[in-house]
């Protein structure tokens, strides 16, 4: 893997064959790491960040899938304010956030 990004690097190009063998390597590493290393958010706030960094979502983008303010957002995520009852339903509808996690908060 680190040949392929090197020549990428330099060349700013690969080969199909290359682009191919460097989206395999890369596939097989992720699995290996989420198998051997899995990363469990211990909070909702940490889950919440993942899965905002995961989509690539800002707070504005999450308040909107939420059906809620960015503010209020800010104000859950700085521990200033408790969910209420739908913005918990929507966190694990919309986000698949586990709902003991939610409840647990």
């Amino acid at each position: 893997m680190e040949m392929l990004l090197k020549k990428l690097t330099e060349a700013g190009t690969l080969s199909k064959k290359e682009e191919k063998e460097l989206d395999e390597i890369s596939s097989e590493i992720a699995t290996y790491e989420e198998i051997n290393f899995p990363f469990e958010p211990e909070t909702l706030k940490e889950m919440i960040e993942l899965r905002m960094y995961q989509r690539k979502l800002k707070q504005k983008d999450l308040a909107e899938i939420l059906g809620t303010t960015p503010s209020r957002i800010s104000e859950i995520m700085n521990g200033k304010r408790s969910l209420n009852i739908d913005l918990a339903k929507n966190l694990h509808k919309k986000l698949n956030i586990d709902a003991n996690l939610i409840l647990n908060s």
